[in-house]
């Protein structure tokens, strides 16, 4: 069964040309022409990926982005016509798991579209695992898809987490980023994205005492980064806090 792939945008020359490209290459295409279309037609024909553009004529692709993340976990690629760097981030802040800058090549967008899909199949196997992965402070449950700091249970995207888990398994392993990138996105050298630093600043948001002093996730300048368990935090008088028995 081909996997369907919504299309939403309100320009119908870009959303007949996607689809047609769509369709062309085994995928079943669907569109909507705006925001609330696409809410509609996400929950009733239950897409596998969505293109969402940002530039919606009622409510804009950012919106959308929130409202699907809160019921599903599906791959959602942005499509902008701007070239901004805040956009960008934005969207993919908000669970974005990728963007593609209007004018795009079909070729990229098509290696986008399988690599998500692909990536999602391959996650959701792994998860079946049902692996726990215990830090103390910091724990990360792959058959819940859950991770809790200190305690506490904190939302991630899917590729926020799964950026983290593979981070976490491969504790104080240097993990080059054209390695994380085609791991976690699918995507080759070939492909230059900004996903992985936004991602990465998403996850250290999330689980490092001090995001702008991190101590779990390690920047390797140029190269990449490496995972390393949080130390005990101090009691007042400056000693590790005892465990109980």
């Amino acid at each position: 069964m081909a996997d369907k792939v919504l299309i939403v945008d309100d320009d119908a020359q870009i959303r007949d040309l996607l689809a047609r490209v769509l369709t062309k290459n085994g995928f079943e295409a669907i569109t909507a022409a705006n925001g609330v279309e696409a809410l509609v037609r996400e929950k009733s024909d239950d897409p596998a990926l969505v293109l969402l553009d940002l530039m919606l004529p009622d409510i804009d692709g950012v919106e959308v982005c929130r409202r699907l993340r809160k019921r599903t976990t599906k791959p959602i690629i942005m499509l902008t016509a701007k070239g901004d760097e805040i956009d960008i981030v934005v969207g993919l802040e908000v669970g974005a798991d990728d963007y593609v800058t209007k004018p795009f090549k079909t070729r990229e967008l098509l290696a986008r579209v399988r690599a998500q899909l692909r990536r999602t199949k391959e996650y959701a196997q792994a998860a079946e695992e049902g692996e726990l992965l215990d830090f103390g402070e910091l724990q990360i449950d792959a058959a819940r898809h859950e991770v809790k700091v200190r305690g506490e249970v904190q939302r991630f995207t899917p590729k926020e987490f799964d950026l983290l888990h593979l981070l976490a398994k491969n504790e104080r392993r240097m993990m080059l980023r054209e390695v994380l990138l085609e791991t976690i996105w699918g995507y080759d050298s070939s492909i230059d994205s900004r996903t992985l630093d936004v991602h990465i600043g998403r996850v250290r948001a999330k689980i490092e005492r001090d995001p702008r002093n991190p101590q779990m996730i390690i920047t390797v300048p140029s190269v990449g980064y490496k995972f390393q368990a949080p130390e005990p935090e101090e009691d007042d008088d400056g000693a590790p806090p005892k465990q109980e028995d």
